[in-house]
């Protein structure tokens, strides 16, 4: 190997190939990264990227290429600095920053802009290469340079990125330059991106498209001219142009020829009175109508006129193809003034032409100088465009112009018929003749767009011998070819003849200069016509040159010959020339010498005369005044100053304002007057010495404006005399020099007395003063000229109340002062400072002429760079220190304090003023050393002064903090400010430990102190994580991290406090708080152990910490509600403790403590609180409200309540999370929410503040607004009933005030309540269980189940889409087993959905007959704390012949912390009981449902509730058909053979159950027949005839013989003609015990009734009846049956419903057997309803025998109303059934055994009303077990036999449950009430029934057994449960919707659980309920 090279001089590198690193030790690289090489080897470097040092690694030597740079701050935060072109740099960088944002535009869907920045990146990309070639030229160079700056400026804006501060295209570092001019740097740009500057100059663009006329057929002329209709005249040269004969640009290839550019419009002139005039010249016949061949002369004959204001162009840029009606006067002799007609809108002058023709033109308005439009508007100009001219100069005139243009305008004439009948048909035509008789060629301009011609013709008017023209022309004669030349005019009678003939019969001429040098005078000139004849000979003009040519100017003996001529021809002339002139006066001074008695005359006439003539010849007149001077001086020497000072203030006029360089280039080279400074200075002090006592002050005001130039004249004159005699006369000339000034000294400090003409004087002399000074430093020393200027201000007179426009001059004269060259010389400077700092002071004192002096202190501080050490500049320091610092500081305490102007140009003004006082005292801080410092604070005589001093600049510095302070795209200005704040802060803290510790305390300026230091650190220009990559790597480098810098001194000052830290607790604690949720780990480490210290001394003071507590805990939440600690701080929070998990040194000082338990504990709750802030916080980011939100704000409300007891905030998270159910459109949920509140308020009259969105007024005003609130939402939620009980709570309140007009209003809602429950329908939500595991869940869900409501019509599907969407990364599990650890502790997220049955708690609405459905579906699904899932599985060796000898089912009962639907749609589960039911159970369970069903069904068929009998059809074809097929007697093959039964012995009262269930089916099925055959249609006859067969079949499958009475349908069996069963209608299967208690159940106590599951023991018939009904076997989706798998006999070809899965056996459903590999896929759904292995809702409750799997959740709690209780523990009095078959000796037999006597239930009275409640002692009762056991019980031949009083009848029952069938379990649900709540809800209920009255007869009835298990009540119950739960006692109202017992009980529905009232009452029966939740304590006038 070769030997490695070590690299010892600094190389770095351009990546120019992305490298990927892949060889050992490899650095991966990418294209454009620097890197700094370290060693090469054999066409390898090793080195490493800048971009992160720290990892080294080899490269190949090709991939890099060179790049020069240097190195700055080598070391830690060293700065690589490429020696190329700095703009090279930021284009890099600023590419590879956009780079990143721009692909994120993509991601954000921002189209535009991410085309337009691609656009953009291309074109600098371009540019960058440019300049990287380096073959520009330096104007080309720095014409790239501006486009590349602009484009990156354009970028970083619209990305909104940081301004970049520039000086000359480059950026510039903010350490190079003083603050106030990188203040001026970001200002100047901020304000040119955000104030476009107002163009001066305006341009117009015309563009002829056509003439659109029907009729043309000859060619044309168009001229175009902008017209001033104020003034009548035109103001503008021609435009004009040839249309060929359809109309259109004659020379189409030529732009020039149809597009004009108006130039040099200034603003004055863009006004609605300035019009854009066409008119259009026909070239043809005389007559428009004559034949083609009556004349072959052409004519220019008028055609049209157009007119457009300019005003239509100002609202818009552009007017592309605007048609202009074109119009012809109605006599041609108006036609030179058709223009103005039109304008006027003279209509009965002009109409429109005959042909109605239209003229297209474009038109659009440009702005900006010429040379702006040419480079914005290239293509316009490269096409060719033709420039038409203002007339005459514009409105400045530029030195370096030359015109010579004639204007002559062809007004009219005046003619004689010449022996005509008829006036003549005129035209004029036009020569120019030199002096030597030559006609001119081509110097006739028409207009622009036209080349010159050497001949003008006129149009003709049609006999007219009064022409008027009125035509332009332009004369562009050289200077050279002026004398001499005249104009001629000749004048032709055009004939109509066929011949066209045109006789010459006159001519007219004009001369264009006179002998005496003077050109053709501007004006109207009336020229004679002279008359001639055809043949006359016009080439020589000596002929005629010698005659008249004006009236007037008569030459010769002529006079009277031309006295009689009539005929006349006038023209008007104007010349635009920068070389002739019109004015004697100016010849005359020209020419002084040759008149030398005129020159007074000529200089008094000087300032008459027009000032552009001056300037056209203002080296001329200069040189004659100077000759003048030098002629005769004593005589001539004031004239020639007074003129001197009238050309020199002509210069200050705008229009002139350009020529003052020709004037100093005149001074500088031409000026010749060596003896001119003594005359000059003679005058002037003349002038000065009369100052205070002259009268009329304006001719020495004109003076004292004139001095800069006087002293220019002067000191040249004084430099060409020294040079001329070397130096002589200098002592004299000083003295004079010095008396002139001691003379303005003089003047200058008087005071005006009465007039104020001298204070105006003095201003004068002050503004131009500074001026001067340049002057004098030409002849004399700096500080000779810096004394003479200081003791000439210091004369100014300092009383400020005097003249306010004075001080204002004297502030301005100060401002040029120091902005002047003399005062950047540091001797000079140090000279002038005292002066300038003296008259700054006292405005800044008085507060006056703020704007001045912030830009005087600018200029002062722009002189001053940083790290300036020479010693001038230290004192400079100190002197401005002393003067200005205090004041400075009290200035911006002023102006900050001033509430900001109201007008966008004032507030700019008053930012301006704010951001440069602010620059100035920046520029001061960091000027100052340690040394300036310490003379400041020694400066202060006391300790008052001092903490006065350093208050104010505390709070100044919170000042400069505030975010508003400087724009938001200023982080250089920022960051500039930040780093002088600190270093001042650092210097002053030693102040304030020395000064105002011990017994010099302080508190105000130590809170200030951290105050300040606080609100430092939390700026947002300095969380440093928010930067891009380079943009914290550049701040890091220059500045460091600040934030940890001044966290070290907080701690260092928090350590000095010592026991005064006391006076800071516990108002630090939410400011230092704060500080520790910035991610920088250095700086929480120096901040957390203060929180240690804290609680340290406040336990030490109170002997507790809560004030620390309560702060802590404030303080956090207002902090997140702010936004602090965004996504970037989410590292910050991974731990477990996040506030000082990471630290755990202070858990372990605390640990250390006497104080240790509450300390923790603190720690614990604030980590709790910060840990659902947190989630809040994330959950709050996302745009649409889901459950997430709502969830989390849940979470956060119940903390606050239960845990740490914060009222208020409790109440604002209940508003929050109302918005939020507002928002989601959860109306029920939403006033439940609501209710939260209202419960904590009372009707009473307290006064409650003002508070969120409530006013202030009365808690019963309040609590009345949440009322009709809360009816609201229930109302738009359809929940009525609890909107009913609110409304009659309200009601009771108006009722108890009398106010009968708002009870009636309640009583009219509580109606239309009703009539809503009634009338609209109600869609039954589904129950969803969501199990979230996996730690990537947020807090309040990690780990944990729920239940969730769903939305209307969302079935599984579309939930578990719902929920994959809220959760995008999470895992759906496909199995619905409890997960196992792995899962819990998984950092992923996997998602467990499944559907489950509500429990309904409340059954005597639901058990009561007569109800309507429209009640009774409220109860299923409301109040609702129970769940329940079932799960079948095979438990041992699955019987392949009968599947159902193994078929168990796993039962699973959740229970909610709350009761649904609540203040959300899911809550999460408490516990959970898993129980396994055998499957003789299963059996007796499906039978019992499917009775259930054929019961309700036939009663609804009865009761016509059903639109048709379909359903009725469907269920007893699937029961009757699969009993025939053998489904029945699959269940007595499995149960009832010997082997099952001896096997079994403890299942022989469930074996009799299920024999009494088989029995009972028949006998419905029977009445449901005789129903049936009543309703049936006759198409459907058959299908009946056929179920009555088989149901012949199927009872003799079952044994049943005798049924000779069977299909005797009798309607007293049923109310309204049904069947009826009673509340307990038979000894149910007996326990060992001998006694039973069944749970009752009626046909509506089901929260899904109308969801009917077919029987699995179905035959094809019930496919058959689906295809003859046409429809499935309910409305309802239960009836959506699908094909089953099953092979075995006993399955139908329809299967339960979606959310059901079959218990037959099948192999294809849910197999019990569960893979251990849980197969988890994102893309399946969660367990869909026809896949998931188990019934999502199974009905029965357990019975005695099921053995009982507690899966508790939370604590072991108490059930609260549980059915699943054995045998012994439940009891029940049978009554005598309508159904029961009655065998009288059976029931015999039992009550004579004495196994079982029971009364049977009273006789329920018809009316509705419920009976009294009572109770009925209940005691234990030995019994034996049912002789009966297993017996087949014999039929009566009726169903409808009476029973005997005091017999109990044994006979089988038709129960309150329902069966599905065999094979299905069923969607359905049971009562889940407790044998006590069914027998009290029984023996209450009313119940009419029309048999005779049986005695009752009280019967023993055990209690519960004590070994049930208990379910104990919550610690902390859920301060948010509206239904409040107690020990065995669900509560499900809250107070504001519970009704008290009454003597007479209120109507049905709204009283959901009204029995749950009495049974408070039943204290010997029931456990005391537990404790409710402490209230909150109640805060007077809090809320």
């Amino acid at each position: 190997m070769d030997m490695i090279a070590f690299i010892y001089s600094v190389s770095f590198f351009t990546v120019i190939a992305s490298f990927r690193g892949t060889v050992p030790y490899g650095l991966s690289l990418e294209i454009g990264d620097t890197v700094q090489i370290l060693e090469k080897c054999d066409g390898w470097y090793r080195g490493f990227a800048l971009k992160n040092p720290n990892i080294k690694g080899i490269f190949p030597s090709s991939y890099v290429h060179l790049k020069n740079a240097c190195v700055k701050n080598k070391g830690q935060f060293e700065m690589v600095i490429p020696t190329e072109d700095s703009v090279i740099t930021e284009m890099t960088s600023t590419l590879r920053d956009w780079g990143t944002m721009w692909k994120q535009l993509y991601v954000r869907n921002e189209g535009d802009l991410f085309h337009r920045l691609w656009h953009i990146m291309n074109e600098i990309l371009d540019l960058r290469r440019q300049v990287l070639v380096g073959h520009l030229t330096h104007d080309r160079m720095k014409d790239v340079k501006r486009h590349i700056t602009a484009r990156l400026d354009w970028g970083n804006e619209q990305l909104g990125l940081d301004l970049v501060p520039r000086k000359e295209y480059a950026m510039v570092d903010p350490e190079d330059i003083s603050i106030t001019e990188l203040y001026r740097l970001m200002e100047h740009r901020h304000r040119k991106k955000d104030t476009p500057v107002q163009a001066s100059s305006h341009h117009l663009f015309v563009q002829m498209k056509s003439l659109m006329c029907s009729n043309l057929g000859e060619e044309l002329e168009v001229i175009f001219s902008l017209f001033d209709s104020k003034e009548n005249r035109p103001i503008s040269e021609r435009f004009f142009l040839r249309l060929n004969r359809n109309g259109l640009p004659k020379a189409p290839d030529k732009p020039e020829r149809h597009c004009s550019l108006f130039v040099d419009l200034g603003s004055s002139e863009l006004r609605k009175d300035i019009y854009i005039t066409v008119h259009i010249i026909r070239i043809g016949r005389m007559g428009a109508g004559e034949k083609k061949n009556a004349c072959s002369v052409q004519y220019r004959r008028p055609f049209g006129c157009a007119v457009l204001s300019i005003a239509d162009l100002l609202t818009g840029e552009t007017k592309d193809d605007l048609i202009l009606k074109v119009y012809m006067c109605n006599t041609e002799s108006e036609w030179y003034q058709i223009h103005e007609n039109i304008i006027k809108k003279l209509n009965a002058r002009y109409n429109l032409t005959g042909s109605n023709a239209g003229l297209a033109v474009s038109l659009q308005l440009l702005h900006g100088d010429i040379e702006q439009i040419r480079r914005e508007y290239s293509s316009v100009f490269s096409h060719g465009v033709s420039i038409t001219r203002k007339l005459g100069f514009s409105n400045i005139i530029m030195p370096g112009e030359m015109r010579n243009d004639l204007y002559i305008t062809i007004e009219r004439g005046e003619f004689e018929k010449g022996g005509k009948s008829v006036a003549r048909n005129v035209e004029v035509t036009m020569f120019i003749i030199d002096s030597s008789g030559q006609t001119l060629k081509d110097f006739i301009s028409f207009g622009s767009g036209e080349p010159p011609a050497s001949e003008y013709h006129s149009f003709v008017l049609y006999h007219n011998n009064s022409p008027r023209w009125s035509e332009l022309l332009k004369l562009p004669i050289p200077v050279d070819k002026f004398r001499g030349a005249h104009i001629r005019f000749e004048f032709r009678h055009c004939s109509t003849k066929e011949k066209g003939e045109k006789k010459l019969f006159g001519f007219s001429f004009v001369p264009l200069m006179q002998e005496d040098g003077r050109t053709l005078p501007d004006g109207t000139h009336e020229l004679i016509v002279h008359k001639c004849e055809e043949n006359t000979n016009l080439q020589d003009t000596t002929r005629y040159l010698k005659l008249p040519f004006s009236k007037g100017i008569f030459l010769g003996n002529n006079n009277q010959a031309m006295k009689a001529t009539k005929e006349s021809f006038c023209i008007t002339s104007f010349l635009c020339s920068t070389k002739l002139t019109q004015n004697g006066d100016m010849l005359d001074l020209l020419k002084w010498r040759t008149h030398p008695d005129k020159i007074t005359g000529c200089l008094s006439k000087l300032k008459e005369i027009d000032g552009s003539e001056i300037v056209k010849f203002l080296q001329d007149t200069l040189d004659t005044l100077f000759g003048i001077l030098d002629e005769n001086s004593q005589k001539y020497g004031s004239k020639v100053f007074d003129s001197l000072v009238h050309i020199i203030n002509l210069l200050q006029d705008s229009k002139f304002h350009h020529f003052k360089p020709v004037m100093d280039t005149y001074i500088e080279s031409h000026f010749a007057g060596a003896l001119a400074y003594r005359d000059l200075i003679k005058v002037l002090k003349w002038y000065v010495d009369r100052i205070t006592e002259a009268e009329r002050q304006e001719h020495i005001q004109e003076v004292l404006k004139a001095q800069e130039y006087i002293f220019k004249y002067i000191v040249q004159s004084r430099r060409l005399f020294s040079l001329a005699t070397g130096g002589q006369n200098e002592e004299e000339f000083r003295c004079c020099i010095q008396e002139l000034l001691m003379s303005v000294r003089f003047f200058l400090s008087q005071e005006s007395k009465g007039s104020g003409a001298l204070s105006q004087s003095q201003a004068v002399f002050l503004s131009s003063f500074p001026a001067v000074y340049s002057e004098l430093l030409k002849l004399f020393d700096v500080r000779e000229v810096a004394n003479l200027v200081q003791d000439t201000l210091g004369s100014l007179p300092t009383i400020l109340h005097v003249d306010d426009s004075l001080q204002a001059i004297k502030l301005q004269c100060i401002g040029k002062t120091v902005e002047s060259q003399l005062y950047t010389n540091p001797d000079s400077r140090y000279i002038l400072l005292p002066v300038v700092l003296h008259h700054l002071h006292i405005h800044l004192q008085e507060q006056k002429d703020l704007i001045m002096c912030a830009r005087i202190l600018s200029n002062v501080f722009c002189l001053i760079k940083k790290n300036s050490s020479e010693k001038s500049v230290l004192e400079e320091i100190d002197v401005i220190v002393t003067s200005l610092l205090d004041i400075l500081l009290r200035t911006i305490l002023e102006i900050t304090s001033r509430p900001q102007p109201s007008s966008s140009a004032m507030r700019f003004q008053f930012q301006d003023v704010t951001g440069e006082f602010v620059a100035c005292l920046l520029s001061l801080l960091r000027q100052m050393t340690d040394r300036h410092y310490q003379q400041l604070l020694d400066s202060f005589n006391s300790k008052e002064e001092l903490r006065d001093f350093l208050l104010q600049i505390f709070t100044v510095f919170r000042i400069l903090i505030r975010p508003e302070m400087f724009p938001k795209d200023w982080t250089v200005m920022r960051l500039v400010a930040n780093n002088v704040i600190i270093t001042t802060v650092l210097y002053l803290s030693d102040a304030l430990r020395k000064n105002f510790l011990n017994e010099n305390f302080d508190y105000k300026i130590w809170d200030s102190y951290f105050y300040l230091a606080v609100i430092f650190i939390n700026q947002l220009c300095l969380q440093l994580e928010m930067f891009t990559p380079s943009k914290k790597k550049k701040v890091l480098e220059k500045y460091g991290d600040m934030r940890v810098t001044m966290g070290c001194e907080i701690f260092s000052m928090w350590q000095n406090l010592g026991e005064h830290k006391l006076h800071f607790i516990p108002a630090l604690i939410g400011p230092f708080l704060e500080v520790t949720l910035i991610p920088q780990p250095d700086l929480r480490n120096v901040m957390i152990p203060i929180f240690h210290d804290m609680m340290d001394w406040e336990q030490r003071r109170s002997g507790n910490f809560k004030q620390v507590e309560a702060k802590l805990i404030d303080k956090l939440d207002s902090l997140m509600s702010e936004g602090k600690g965004d996504e970037t701080y989410r590292e910050l929070f991974n731990s477990i403790i996040p506030l000082f998990g990471p630290y755990p040194s202070l858990l372990k000082k605390i640990e250390r403590e006497t104080w240790r338990e509450s300390g923790v504990s603190l720690i614990a709750t604030v980590t709790r609180l910060m840990e659902r802030l947190l989630d809040y916080r994330d959950c709050m980011k996302m745009g649409e409200v889901d459950g997430k939100k709502i969830g989390c704000t849940v979470s956060l409300l119940n903390f606050y309540k239960t845990e740490l007891n914060k009222e208020e905030m409790y109440i604002r998270y209940i508003h929050k999370l109302y918005d939020l159910h507002l928002k989601a459109q959860n109306f029920t949920e939403a006033a439940y929410t609501l209710l939260l509140y209202d419960e904590l308020l009372e009707w009473s009259d307290r006064p409650l503040r003002e508070f969120l969105t409530y006013p202030m007024q009365t808690e019963w005003q309040r609590k009345e607004h949440l009322h009709l609130t809360i009816i609201q939402n229930f109302d738009r939620g359809k929940c009525w009933e609890n909107g009913i009980i609110l409304c009659r709570k309200i009601a009771e309140q108006y009722e108890s005030y009398y106010d009968y007009r708002n009870l009636s209003k309640m009583r009219m809602m509580e109606a239309s309540l009703y009539d809503k429950i009634m009338d609209q329908q109600r869609l039954e939500p589904e129950f969803f269980r969501v199990g979230f595991y996996g730690k990537k869940f947020p807090f309040f869900l990690r780990n944990k189940e729920f239940v969730c409501r769903g939305h209307d019509y969302e079935r599984l599907e579309a939930f578990q889409q719902r929920m994959l969407n809220e959760f995008p990364h999470a895992i759906a599990m496909q199995h619905a087993n409890q997960p196992d650890e792995t899962i819990f502790q998984a950092e992923a997220q996997y998602l467990q959905i499944y559907a489950v049955t509500p429990i309904p708690e409340s059954q005597e609405v639901l058990q009561r007959e007569g109800v309507p459905d429209n009640i009774k579906s409220f109860y299923k699904v409301n109040h609702i704390w129970k769940f329940r899932y079932d799960r079948p599985f095979h438990k041992g060796t699955k019987d392949k012949e009968n599947e159902f000898k193994s078929l168990w089912v796993e039962r699973t009962s959740l229970y909610l912390v709350q009761s649904l639907p609540g203040i959300s749609r899911w809550f999460e589960v408490e516990k959970r009981e898993v129980v396994e039911m055998s499957p003789l159970e299963n059996a007796i369970e499906v039978l019992e449902n499917k009775n259930q069903q054929l019961k309700t069904l036939i009663s609804q068929c009865q009761t016509r509730q059903m639109q048709n009998i379909n359903p009725l059809t469907m269920c007893l074809n699937g029961v009757i058909d699969a009993a025939v097929n053998g489904g029945v007697s699959r269940y007595q093959e499995a149960f009832f053979v010997k082997e099952y039964i001896l096997s079994h012995p403890e299942d022989g009262e469930k074996i009799a159950r299920l024999r009494e269930l088989m029995l009972e089916q028949a006998q419905i099925l029977e009445f449901g027949l005789a129903v049936h055959e009543k309703f049936v249609p006759q198409d459907m006859r058959p299908l009946h005839k056929k179920l009555v067969d088989q149901f012949f079949v199927m009872k003799s499958s079952l044994g049943i013989q005798e049924f000779s009475a069977c299909m005797q349908a009798s309607p007293i069996h049923f109310p309204n003609g049904s069947p009826r069963v009673c509340r307990n209608s038979a000894p149910a299967s007996v326990s060992p015990d001998g006694t039973r208690v069944i749970p009752r159940r009626s046909p509506l106590s089901y929260p899904a009734v109308n969801r009917y599951s077919s029987s699995s023991l179905s035959s094809q018939a019930s496919a058959e009846v689906s295809n003859i009904t046409g429809q499935s076997e309910s409305s309802d989706e239960v009836f959506n049956m699908q094909p089953s798998p099953s092979t075995s006999s006993l399955s139908s070809t329809h299967s339960a419903s979606p959310n059901v899965t079959s218990s037959a056996p099948s192999s294809a459903r849910a197999s019990p057997l569960l893979s251990d590999k849980h197969k988890h896929s994102r893309e399946n759904s969660c367990l869909s309803p026809r896949e998931r292995p188990c019934s999502a809702i199974y009905p029965t409750p357990v019975e005695p025998s099921q053995r009982m799997l507690f899966n508790h959740i939370g604590d072991g709690a108490l059930p609260r109303s549980d059915p699943n209780l054995s045998a012994p523990e439940k009891a029940v009095n049978p009554t005598p059934s309508s159904w029961s078959l009655d065998s009288g000796k059976e029931a015999k037999n039992m009550s004579d055994s004495g196994k079982l006597i029971s009364p049977p239930v009273p006789p329920r009275p018809t009316q509705t009303a419920s009976p009294a409640r009572h109770t009925t002692s209940i005691s234990p009762s030995p019994a034996g077990r049912s002789p009966l056991k297993g017996s087949v019980q014999s039929f009566t031949p009726s169903p409808v036999e009476y029973h005997s009083p005091g017999l109990i009848s044994n006979s089988p029952v038709l129960s309150g449950s329902y069966s599905s069938g065999i094979s299905s379990l069923s969607r359905c649900s049971t009562s889940e009430t407790s044998g006590f709540e069914n027998q009290v809800n029984e023996q209450s209920a009313p119940m009419p029934v029309p048999v005779p009255v049986p005695v009752p007869v009280p019967v023993p009835v055990p209690t519960y057994s004590g070994e049930e298990p208990v379910r104990k009540e919550s610690k902390t119950p859920p301060p948010y449960s509206v239904y409040e739960r107690t020990l065995r006692r669900p509560v499900p109202l809250p107070h504001s919707l519970s009704i008290p017992v009454t003597s007479e009980p209120p109507a049905l529905p709204p009283k959901p659980l009204a029995a749950r009232s009495s049974h408070l009452e039943n204290g010997a029966r029931r456990t005391d309920p537990g404790p409710r939740p402490r209230p909150l304590p109640r805060k007077v006038s809090q809320l």
